[in-house]
């Protein structure tokens, strides 16, 4: 009975830090938002506007200033004329570079075997 209790605490922890890493990456643009940067290392805020479909401005402003708070995400403001601002994922966010890569790969299947194609 005690190693059940064992497992059990350890697959709470589990749930706590999933819980824990979907409250960062929450909401429908985030893990797009970081794909964006991650492909190309840096992308200026309009490129990344291009690169995920259905986006507002003003939500893609909000969710980079959460990801700018969570330390995922930097901004740089380059003194160019007229002023451009440049995105890139921070050392801390590169580490979420094999979940989205795991995640494109996912996507990819899955839409295979829904699609056929």
């Amino acid at each position: 009975m005690e190693e059940y209790k064992c497992t059990e605490e350890i697959n709470k922890n589990q749930v706590r830090a999933v819980h824990d890493a979907m409250d960062v990456l929450n909401g429908k643009w985030k893990i797009s938002i970081m794909s964006a940067i991650c492909y190309y290392n840096k992308r200026r805020f309009s490129d990344i506007l291009n690169d995920v479909s259905g986006i507002s401005n003003k939500m893609l402003s909000k969710e980079l200033k959460e990801l700018e708070m969570n330390k995922l995400v930097s901004r740089t403001v380059v003194d160019t004329h007229p002023v451009t601002v440049v995105y890139q994922l921070t050392d801390y966010g590169n580490t979420l570079r094999t979940i989205i890569d795991n995640l494109a790969a996912w996507g990819t299947e899955h839409r295979r075997v829904i699609t056929g194609r």
